[in-house]
């Protein structure tokens, strides 16, 4: 039986290389098995505990049809539900959940409250999205990539936009298998300095290039893929006229991609503000992956539980 060397799903920092192959591997044999309609109840019997602090489309679908391709069953709890951390801890939670389910997927705001829960579980924990990380999103990404490319290991990615959660993902990402990642953000939105000095690290061993900058023309010149993501996320509403006119000029549109390779694809990890870090002639073009990636959540969640919650 496969598994992975870590017991949650918390940051791709936390995972070897060889962890980050073999859930790739296992993407494709359950998207493999998905599109031939053959049986792969791998986690029979087993139930999935989905955690919602923040509404999700993506997250929730995928996860849940997730489960029931698999031959298990999934319960969804609301904020309003358990409140972790008000009505009880988040401690008190972790093990009561351990004693019902096979696993926990949390999406919240707070990355205090997925470390916490992991602490405290039992069973695998799943980080499905804090306001640090977005693993999940990413490993999936990396499954696109490998599809649309052939292998993640050569390719130069630009990442043009706000250095949020799925900017500190991906900067995991290029320092554990090796790519080459160029970020550019606006001036005062770089991301965290502790994630981009941990990725250094894990940098040495891969070799990765890893760059960070305020130019995204310098970031996109010759890149094989083209990442964005919403200029304003969920929780900085309040920040959303400050934030469109300090981003202007890095809006992804054809005229940024006329820089990169000819043959380059555009990710985005939605959902998308038309218009505003994206236009939708990129996005609904022929060089876009977006639907691939919205796709790809489900049969790379599908690999991630099954190696985390005792599947083949």
């Amino acid at each position: 039986m496969t598994k992975l060397t870590v017991k949650n799903l918390i940051s791709i920092h936390d995972l070897s290389a060889q962890d980050i192959n073999q859930i790739l591997v296992n993407s494709m044999t359950m998207k493999s098995l998905r599109k031939s309609r053959q049986p792969h109840d791998y986690l029979l019997g087993k139930t999935l505990a989905m955690i919602f602090e923040k509404p999700s489309t993506r997250t929730r679908v995928s996860f849940e049809v997730g489960m029931s391709d698999l031959g298990g069953k999934s319960i969804v709890l609301g904020k309003d539900e358990l409140q972790l951390g008000v009505r009880e801890s988040t401690k008190d939670v972790a093990n009561t959940l351990s004693r019902y389910v096979d696993g926990i997927m949390i999406r919240t705001f707070s990355h205090k409250k997925v470390l916490e829960l992991a602490e405290h579980a039992t069973v695998p924990v799943i980080n499905g999205l804090s306001d640090l990380l977005h693993p999940c999103q990413v490993l999936s990404d990396l499954f696109t990539i490998s599809e649309k490319k052939g292998s993640i290991k050569d390719i130069k990615m630009a990442y043009v936009g706000d250095g949020n959660n799925v900017c500190h993902s991906l900067i995991f990402a290029a320092a554990k298998t090796g790519f080459s990642l160029s970020v550019a953000t606006p001036k005062g939105y770089e991301p965290k300095e502790e994630v981009v000095n941990s990725a250094y690290e894990d940098a040495k061993a891969s070799k990765a290039e890893i760059k960070i900058s305020n130019d995204p023309v310098e970031a996109v010149s010759g890149a094989d893929v083209i990442y964005t993501d919403v200029w304003t996320s969920m929780g900085k509403e309040k920040e959303e006229a400050k934030r469109k006119k300090d981003f202007k000029g890095f809006q992804v549109n054809s005229e940024l991609l006329k820089l990169a390779d000819e043959k380059a694809i555009v990710m985005h990890c939605l959902p998308a503000h038309r218009g505003e870090e994206i236009t939708d002639d990129v996005i609904d073009g022929k060089k876009s992956a977006v639907w691939d990636q919205a796709e790809n959540r489900l049969h790379t969640q599908k690999a991630i539980m099954t190696l985390l919650m005792g599947g083949v």
